[in-house]
């Protein structure tokens, strides 16, 4: 008997405590945006899907050229797909952990007859038929066929295609559609609950949802020059071949991205995915829809952003903004006076965050607008009014290299660990430069910071380099306590390298 009495206690507690919580007001249950709440419950996804799932297509393409071969995998293979857009070709030959949607356009071959080339997703966009996609989705395709949520097909024309947005317009011919409602990016939170609509491996209408993991994840590409500096949106959101296109909807049915690609070294889904933030691409699509093409700002500049030891370099209080490292003869910042050194700080008044955001601002201002930039130069801040010119895609000027070697000796003379010499005049016509000294050696810390034979070095912190002479008269001013910024050209460009000196 005395070993009842516990329990009895414990559940005369229990009777007690439950009784009492009837008498409690119910806890505060938050919704899924309220900031700041105590608790999150699971959303309704059936009802976003139900409510905005229609307005999600499946595309199938096809085309009268031969598909690329990828070694181990037949055209009937489930993932060939995947790798033939996920993959570049140098990595078709191992796992490859870069994210890269391109896939490649179709090689040239002989003309046949039409055969399936690829799928993806899709969204409505305007009830008479406008659907937004990506690039690499119908790039290549001589036809495209999207079949909507009720089982209805239709052919679609391509509209536009911009490869450096990813961002393509294709239409059908139909009227009262049903249509995606846009976010906004700026009320996008980490954390919060998103789905992802579309087609993967075919699978038309598949959900899938997890929650954004990160915002603004730029230089996916490698900085390839041919791609816009995209700022995404990761997500944990299950994304797989099909997928692309579709749009990446939050818990208002709104649609904030559009599914893109992901990180992977093994060729299936490993829980990161990557989405255009909706703004970015809407600005590429609504160009498309009105003109048929994409227009781009610019005003010729070489970029990169400020580091803290470039910051304490220049003299800016902070690291902030994006340094120029070359500006283009005859270009509108050249004729607006920015020099090479500047620390653009802001456009219009709002604060620049980093080279990817200037770069990205830039290309959305219309060519011939008028934007005020604020510049850091000589320990103060200067407004400089700018007028935008149109961009067009260029091959990257190549600079001159020299393959001179070894003068160790001489490169561990002085505090930069570098051996340079003097420019010809031939050189100097060929880089297009009226000064700078060529590297012939390096060692120590700016070895590290991986200059070496064959960069040129223009401008040492804030002082500009013609000669020999004015290097070593630079060398001997440095204080080794401070980083050093260089202002290097080499084959790729301009460029500053900051590192700290070697003490001792």
């Amino acid at each position: 008997m005395k070993r009842l009495l516990p329990t009895l206690a414990g559940l005369a507690l229990a009777v007690s405590l439950a009784a009492q919580a009837q008498l409690q007001p119910p806890a505060r249950i938050a919704t899924p945006g309220t900031p700041g709440a105590s608790a999150q419950v699971l959303p309704d996804f059936a009802d976003l899907v139900e409510k905005y799932g229609p307005a999600v297509v499946n595309i199938n393409t096809q085309t009268r050229v031969a598909r690329q071969q990828i070694p181990g995998l037949s055209e009937d293979d489930p993932f060939y797909e995947f790798f033939r857009r996920f993959m570049p070709p140098e990595g078709r030959g191992g796992p490859n952990p870069n994210p890269n949607p391109r896939g490649g356009h179709p090689p040239e071959a002989p003309k046949g007859p039409l055969r399936p080339y690829g799928l993806g997703s899709g969204f409505i966009v305007s009830p008479d038929g406008f659907i937004v996609t990506n690039a690499h989705v119908v790039e290549g395709a001589e036809e495209i066929t999207v079949r909507l949520n009720d089982k209805r097909e239709f052919k679609a024309k391509v509209i536009g295609v911009d490869p450096r947005s990813d961002v393509a317009v294709v239409k059908v011919d139909a009227s009262n559609l049903p249509t995606v409602k846009i976010g906004d990016m700026s009320k996008v939170r980490v954390g919060e609950w998103v789905i992802a609509i579309g087609s993967p491996f075919g699978f038309a209408n598949t959900v899938t949802a997890g929650i954004v993991s990160a915002k603004s994840r730029e230089n996916l590409y490698s900085n390839d020059p041919n791609v816009d500096a995209v700022p995404f949106i990761q997500t944990d959101v299950a994304v797989n071949p099909g997928n692309s296109g579709g749009p990446l909807l939050n818990m208002r049915g709104e649609v904030i991205g559009i599914n893109s690609q992901i990180f992977s070294r093994t060729g299936s889904f490993a829980g990161i995915s990557f989405a255009i933030p909706i703004d970015y691409a809407f600005n590429v699509a609504d160009q498309i829809i009105k003109t048929g093409h994409v227009t781009r700002g610019r005003i010729g500049v070489g970029i990169q952003s400020v580091s803290r030891d470039i910051a304490d370099s220049l003299g800016l209080p902070k690291a902030e903004g994006a340094v120029v490292g070359n500006v283009e003869a005859e270009s509108p910042a050249a004729k607006a006076g920015i020099q090479v050194g500047d620390v653009i700080l802001k456009i219009d008044g709002r604060p620049v965050d980093g080279s990817a955001d200037l770069s990205r601002s830039i290309r959305a201002i219309k060519p011939g607008q008028k934007v005020v930039l604020s510049v850091w130069r000589d320990g103060h801040a200067r407004d400089m009014p700018v007028t935008i010119a149109e961009f067009k895609d260029e091959e990257p000027v190549k600079t001159a290299a020299n393959g001179t070697t070894g003068k160790k000796d001489a490169a561990r003379e002085n505090k930069l660990g570098l051996a340079v010499k003097d420019l010809s005049v031939d050189e100097k016509k060929a880089l297009k430069i009226t000064g700078g000294v060529m590297v012939e050696a390096s060692d120590g810390a700016a070895q590290a910071a991986n200059v070496g034979p064959g960069d040129v070095i223009l401008r040492i912190n804030n002082t500009d380099i013609a000669n020999v002479k004015a290097f070593k008269e630079a060398v001997a001013k440095l204080d080794v306590k401070k980083p050093v910024s260089l202002l290097i050209k080499d084959e790729t460009g301009q460029r500053f390298i900051t590192f700290r000196l070697e003490l001792g």
